[in-house]
């Protein structure tokens, strides 16, 4: 019998991409899974099995996880509250090893391991060290930051000219979030039996320096990078009327960056998907015509 393939958060941006990519992959039953299963009408409608799991509810990830060979679980946004995600991603876990589920895939962050300073770093050890404990066969994919989290200011910069950062010098190989779906299905549906830790990745790393230079570039417009130490940004972002927790957050990648704590470029991609990742300069032409600001 075909096994049975399931990718939690599928209502998602990634979680309804990586169902794309594996509907393609795999001969198979496969099954969309989402807290709010009414969000997935239009794969259900195409004749993808669709089902309930929330990872706050018991019953749900138990009946959820039923009868199914391997699972995705993409890491859930709960990461406004401490704790609250770390305990989602463990009854996940918990939930699967008890279904009898033979192989967990799960999209991870980049060295999360204890002394990162990205405030949601712990949640993604504690869950890495809870699949390597479950016994169950795991495929972990510690994804870089995606290429479309630029979106979230790039429009400041643009309008502004500048760009405030205390990244330093630090390098980020900015990966697709497309490419990182097409890695999490590949994983998923290949049959390897062994136990693996991947580093997805986009084809080059880029420090801020070198990245505000290629959006001046592409968009023709000169951008004044603005470095400085934590405090300072905490303060200037603050000032935009951020919440607390973002403030946290944003700083602390920066941080992150600045310490080189981002994982060096890999050929995971291309390995698992047979496909080159798209080039960040690829992904910078495509939003020209969405920021005419620049023009």
């Amino acid at each position: 019998m075909p096994e049975t393939l399931l990718v939690t958060g599928a209502a998602g941006q990634l979680g309804r991409l990586a169902v794309e990519h594996l509907a393609t992959l795999h001969g198979g039953p496969v099954v969309a899974a989402s807290r709010d299963p009414a969000k997935l009408a239009d794969l259900a409608a195409r004749g993808i099995a669709t089902r309930r799991i929330d990872f706050e509810d018991a019953s749900s990830l138990a009946e959820g996880f039923r009868g199914v060979d391997r699972a995705l679980i993409i890491s859930t946004d709960a990461i406004e509250r401490p704790g609250q995600r770390a305990a989602q991603h463990l009854a996940a876990v918990e939930a699967a090893a008890k279904a009898g589920v033979g192989r967990l895939v799960y999209t991870s962050m980049p060295k999360p391991e204890p002394g990162s300073p990205i405030v949601f770093a712990a949640d993604h050890h504690a869950t890495e060290q809870a699949i390597r404990h479950s016994g169950l066969a795991h495929t972990i994919l510690r994804v870089s930051w995606y290429q479309e989290n630029l979106l979230g200011s790039l429009g400041g910069i643009l309008a502004s000219g500048s760009w405030a950062t205390a990244a330093g010098d630090g390098l980020v190989p900015y990966v697709a979030r497309e490419d990182a779906a097409r890695a999490a299905a590949a994983a998923l549906a290949s049959d390897k039996a062994a136990n693996e830790t991947l580093d997805v990745t986009g084809p080059r790393a880029w420090s801020t320096a070198e990245l505000a230079s290629l959006i001046a570039q592409v968009f023709g417009r000169p951008i004044q990078l603005l470095q400085m130490d934590d405090a300072t940004l905490a303060a200037q972002l603050d000032g935009f009327g951020l919440p607390g927790f973002l403030v946290r957050m944003l700083v602390s990648m920066d941080r992150n960056t600045r310490e080189g704590r981002l994982a060096p470029v890999t050929d995971v991609v291309a390995r698992l998907t047979g496909t080159q990742p798209r080039p960040l300069e690829a992904f910078l032409q495509a939003q020209k015509a969405g920021f005419p600001v620049a023009a």
